[in-house]
């Protein structure tokens, strides 16, 4: 395995290492362990069939409610290769290439820890795929979280076969182009491979992942313009001294109190004296709500990690047991359950948000009404909290828990699916608004800190806003409020967070 190229193994990976991963662009390669495991269970179920006829779902028998049917020796591989064809049954609109990726290196994942009993040449070209920029074309819709991602994870596995579409180098083809281009030939999947690659978490936990990284990141970025609008509204900082938190001790809560305490340390502003005894509860509360929503993400970390570490296909491969048993670690259920929580857990840091925003805006501590000079010729930062509020709006209608919902599937066979996959998709539409939603408090509290001159906030903030105007600058009279939006949502994404 070559030095420059990341390992995956028989352990599983953690999620800060599967960030590094994917954001790094670091190549990928099946370490010695993992080849070794995955050479073992592949002799394993090749040896035990040509020893016995007995069934082994999936593999001499047909899938879901055809369970009963039972396959000849020589239509073993071509019932593989209808699996996938007949799955690959996904619709609406492709899915971002970095879940994608994630799909790639999470599923090498799977079959690496040795108990699908998948060739090792197939695992290595799903490994070259990655490597090589080759990114099938998955769709959104279609998996019902049930056998896990059946339809998402059917079209990941078209081009190991020439089939379905890729994108190279920037360039959507058939994948039949894309092997010849990289002058690789379709493979031929043996018994159980097209079972394997089809059955398992890979499309939910791809997104779990990448939302967990993401919330971590937008649960900080919640606190440092929460601290801005607190100061530019001449908030107090009494709410977040130590003593309230340990008496109440839900660690999100102490956190997120400790972090104010930092981040406004050397601030004239929040020193000053205050004519007022209490803030509105959208900055008085930030601790008890943003921590609230720091320890639910928490608990979704627990669960994402818990799976980077699981095999989730079926049947599972237990060589050392002469054991191949069919159950259920498909089943989204912990995915499920953990993306509805983290959705309704990012919707509420972005609901405080926007009424921080409302606030500022409002004409109250001195500030001038939306936040210009001359209101009423000028619309100023108005409109902005419309924008702000149709987002919250929006995330609301969404948080409807996807996970205690079912349907049938399979003649009944499959009678309780988790709906993971659609929890997926909702909490990524959710966080991508918080971000929009964040930016535009931002953009609306640095405008307010510029009336409290020659005042300024602590060091820290100070710093993050003057970098802020460099992107966007200060609204003096109406302008199209668009542009320094997007500027402001362009700050956001990109700025280093310590």
């Amino acid at each position: 395995m070559p030095a420059t190229h990341h390992p995956i193994g028989t352990v599983g990976l953690e999620l800060a290492e599967l960030g590094h991963i994917l954001h790094s662009g670091t190549p990928i390669a099946l370490a010695p362990d993992a080849v070794a495991a995955i050479k073992r269970s592949h002799a394993y179920l090749s040896d035990r069939l040509k020893q016995s006829d007995a069934p082994i779902y999936g593999v001499n028998t047909g899938f879901g409610s055809l369970y009963d049917k039972s396959i000849a020796k020589k239509d073993l591989a071509q019932l593989q290769k209808n699996l996938v064809m007949s799955h690959a049954c996904g619709s609406g609109d492709p899915v971002p290439a970095e879940i994608v990726r994630a799909m790639l290196v999470l599923k090498v994942q799977n079959m690496a820890f040795g108990h699908s009993a998948v060739a090792p040449a197939t695992v290595q070209r799903m490994v070259d795929m990655y490597n090589a920029g080759m990114l099938p074309v998955v769709y959104e819709r279609g998996s019902l979280g049930a056998s896990g991602d059946l339809a998402p994870l059917a079209h990941l596995t078209l081009p190991l076969l020439g089939l379905g579409d890729v994108v190279l180098a920037g360039k959507r083809m058939p994948s039949a182009q894309a092997l010849k281009k990289l002058g690789w030939k379709p493979l031929e999947l043996g018994p159980k491979e097209g079972l394997a690659l089809l059955n398992g978490t890979q499309f939910m936990n791809a997104y779990a992942s990448l939302l967990t990284l993401k919330a971590t990141r937008l649960a900080q970025l919640a606190d440092i313009i929460g601290a801005i609008s607190l100061d530019a509204y001449d908030g107090r900082i009494e709410p977040f001294h130590a003593a309230i938190h340990a008496v109440r001790p839900h660690p999100g809560q102490a956190v997120v109190a400790g972090h104010f305490r930092e981040l406004l340390k050397g601030s004239a502003l929040i020193k000053r004296k205050k004519a007022h005894v209490q803030d509105p509860y959208s900055f008085r509360c930030i601790p008890q709500v943003h921590g609230a929503s720091r320890d639910a993400i928490a608990y979704v970390e627990r669960v994402v990690e818990c799976e980077l570490e699981s095999v989730t296909d079926n049947p599972t491969v237990f060589d050392d047991d002469d054991l191949v048993i069919s159950a259920g670690n498909f089943h989204g259920q912990p995915l499920a359950l953990a993306l509805d929580f983290l959705a309704i857990a990012l919707a509420e840091l972005g609901s405080i948000s926007e009424r921080r925003t409302y606030k500022l805006i409002g004409g109250q501590r001195g500030l001038p009404a939306f936040l210009v000079a001359e209101p009423g010729l000028n619309s100023g930062f108005m409109i902005p909290q419309y924008t702000a509020a149709s987002l919250v709006s929006a995330n609301k209608q969404r948080c409807m828990p996807n996970s205690v919902d079912t349907i049938d599937s399979s003649n009944g066979q499959e009678d309780h699916v988790s709906m993971g996959a659609a929890a997926a998709i909702k909490t990524w539409q959710v966080a991508a608004d918080v971000e929009r939603i964040l930016a535009i408090e931002l953009f609306t509290a640095a405008q307010a800190l510029e009336f409290r001159r020659p005042l300024t906030s602590s060091p820290k903030l100070e710093s993050l806003v003057a970098a802020f105007r460099e992107q966007v600058p200060f609204v003096r009279t109406d302008v199209v409020m668009h542009t320094p939006m997007e500027a402001a949502l362009s700050f956001v994404r990109s700025v280093p967070l310590s």
